[in-house]
This record gives C-alpha cells, sequence and structure tokens, in this order.
C-alpha cells in the first residue's frame, strides 16, 4: 500500500533548496551543472509544493514555482511533488489493482508476455529485463545472464493505438483492473502536461510551449512487483533489484511504497543516495529526450533499485521484503524531433531525433 507514514526526519532530509546560480537559465549554456556549480554533500532533493504553480496567487509566484521544479531537474535531475492534485484513494486503488495482478497463476500473466519494443506492452518475468547505459547488444546480454533484474512488471499504453494493443488480463482474473489503470493512466498524463507547463515557464519559454508535442499520450504505464529475495543473491557483483539507469523520455513519475530502496546518483561526486519515499509525494525524474531537448541544462540523472533493510531467517542467510512501485513514463509525440531548444545553448551537443527512433532503440537493447 502506497506509504501513509514516514518519520518527519525524511521530509527534513529532502528539504526543498533553491540553487545559488546568478544567471538564467536561458544564457545558461554549458553542458551541465556539474560544471557550474559543485554541491558535495550539500546534495539534496527539492521538495515542492505544486500547489503553489497551479493554484498561483501571482504571476511571480507562479513563475518562483515553476522555476524552482527546473532548478532541481538542473542540479540532480529529481524533484519530489507535493500537493500535485492526484488523490491518495486513486493511487492507493491502482496499487491494490497492481499486487492482485502479481499475485496471478504465472501461466496466467505469461499469456501476457511483452512483445515487441515498438509496442512496448504487456507482462514481463523476474529476469527478462536488465536496465543498463549499456548499448552494445552482446554485453547487455552477458550482464542479463549473470545478473538480471530481480523484479516483475506489467507495461500498458495508450488503449486506443491502431497498431499496437494493450495485454490485458480476463476480467475475471482481476476485477476491475484494467478501468483503473486507464483511469490513472489519464490521471498521470494531466498531471505531466502542468509539469510540463511548469518546466516551460521555468526555462522562460511560452507556457504552452511543450503542448502540442505531448498531447498523443505516448506514455507507459508501468507496475512493478519485487519479490522478496535472498540478500547474498543481491550482493553478487552488478547485481540490483533494477541496475542503474536513466530513463529515455520527458519525465517519469514516480509512485513508492513505504518499503523503499530506491537510490539517485549524486552527477557531482556519482555516489548513490537515497530517496526514500515522503508520503503523498510523486517522485519525478527528467528523462533522456528532456535532457537532449534541453542541451543537458536539465539533466537525466542515473539511478537504481537496491535491497532495503532485510529479515535474517538464518545465520547465514536473511531476506528482503517485497516492493512495488508504479512508474508514469512519460513521453513526446512519437513523430516529435527533439532538437536543442531555443535558448539551451547556441551549440547543440546531440543530432535531431524522433521520440521514436529513441525509444524503440533503447527498449530494443533492454530486453530479450
Amino acid at each position: 500500500m502506497f506509504a501513509l507514514k514516514q518519520a518527519a526526519s525524511v521530509s527534513a532530509a529532502v528539504r526543498s533548496t533553491r540553487s545559488a546560480l546568478p544567471c538564467r537559465i536561458a544564457r545558461c549554456t554549458l553542458a551541465t551543472l556539474a560544471e557550474d556549480v559543485k554541491s558535495g554533500t550539500n546534495f539534496r532533493i527539492p521538495l515542492i509544493d505544486f500547489s503553489k504553480f497551479t493554484q498561483a496567487k501571482t504571476a511571480d509566484e507562479k513563475k518562483r514555482t515553476a522555476q524552482d521544479i527546473v532548478d532541481g531537474f538542473r542540479e540532480v535531475g529529481f524533484v519530489y511533488l507535493d500537493k500535485h492534485g492526484i488523490p491518495d484513494w486513486q493511487v492507493e486503488n491502482a496499487f491494490k489493482k497492481s499486487a492482485q495482478f502479481f499475485s496471478l497463476p504465472q501461466e496466467t500473466k505469461d499469456k501476457l508476455a511483452w512483445e515487441d519494443p515498438r509496442s512496448n506492452r504487456g507482462y514481463v518475468r523476474v529476469g527478462r529485463e536488465r536496465v543498463t547505459q549499456v548499448q552494445d547488444a552482446a554485453e547487455i546480454a552477458a550482464l542479463r545472464a549473470k545478473a538480471p533484474d530481480t523484479k516483475e512488471s506489467m507495461e500498458i499504453g495508450r488503449d486506443w493505438d491502431p497498431t499496437w494493443r494493450n495485454m490485458w488480463p480476463q476480467e475475471a482474473d482481476a476485477p476491475g483492473f484494467k478501468q483503473t489503470m486507464l483511469d490513472f493512466f489519464r490521471t498521470c498524463h494531466d498531471l505531466h502536461t502542468v509539469v510540463m507547463r511548469a518546466i516551460a515557464l521555468g526555462l522562460d519559454l511560452d507556457e504552452p510551449f511543450f503542448q502540442d508535442k505531448i498531447d498523443g499520450q505516448w506514455h507507459n504505464l508501468r507496475l512493478l512487483a519485487y519479490p522478496p529475495i535472498r540478500r547474498s543473491l543481491l550482493e553478487k557483483e552488478g547485481q540490483a533489484r533494477a541496475g542503474a539507469h536513466s530513463d529515455y523520455g520527458t519525465l517519469t513519475l514516480l509512485f513508492q511504497d513505504s518499503v523503499g530502496g530506491l537510490q539517485v546518483q549524486n552527477p557531482h561526486t556519482k555516489e548513490y543516495q537515497a530517496a526514500p519515499p515522503i508520503p503523498g509525494t510523486i517522485v519525478i525524474n527528467a528523462g533522456d529526450l528532456l535532457a537532449r531537448w534541453s542541451n543537458d541544462v536539465l539533466r537525466s540523472t542515473l539511478h537504481r533499485v537496491v535491497a532495503p533493510p532485510a529479515k535474517k531467517v538464518s545465520e547465514t542467510e536473511s531476506i528482503t521484503p517485497a516492493r512495488q512501485s508504479i512508474a508514469f513514463f512519460c513521453n513526446p509525440n512519437f513523430d516529435a524531433m527533439i532538437s536543442c531548444l531555443p535558448n539551451c545553448g547556441k551549440e547543440a551537443k546531440y543530432s535531431p531525433v524522433t521520440t521514436e527512433q529513441y525509444i524503440v532503440r533503447r527498449l530494443g537493447e533492454t530486453y530479450t
């Protein structure tokens, strides 16, 4: 169940911070913030009250909140979004239906197996995926054989797509699952569009700049289940519940349970630091395509999922608890051309690429 309680010290540990950079985004043309500011041990994921954007009383308040979000993505690539407008009951119901799905017999889930990176829909059993930054196919295959990700997932796309269909379980097997996920998909899309308006404003673009580039709902709703696992297996070289990786699209909205395990790489020191669950918030990170769009002004940061504290079951072995999360991977329209924004540097670091070209290639490298 979505976390309802957490120590107050967690909130303090991730208190909102604001970049002290004297320049504005429009005038910052360096590749990454690491070249501008060395934050060292002051690494923090900002906690953003999003109601100050959506319900701003003045234009200045709205602009300040937008700038705080952009500052978070500039420095660490992550923010916690509070008062985001998605009700707790809807998140909790999505977690409940997700848990019910993963409790189905393995043979029932296997009938819904993921088939094609262009579709990116269906069930992925434990060990089939290996998220990584490696791009060589042979090296990825070797990593997958040696240390596959210890999780299973269910991938859901837009349901009206004329080419690719979602792989829904029978209603009798998972009552209410389809409608719950369709409703949650739409809710997350709506939030994505508002956050992108804030990013545009924080980048000194017109607020609706991204609107016609993200309205096709080419997103991926991913339900994730991390089963209990012996700690000794997770301590093998290269092994993690989900290996170090960046995400591919514009933004990822991550809903965590109370178990935790998410770690974010400090881009300044390269060390991994915990991003513990905070009740009622969504962890949001910038993806590769947003980084490319912004010429790396906004940062797509490496992150991973590691083992939480384990329960000892013998003198030599302990078991980690099960973990649930839900990730909504936000993408631009698949035919959108991703090229350097007009105020993010005079010289583009990346060649233009369509959303489809980039994401299909990355997905094809990730799965067997």
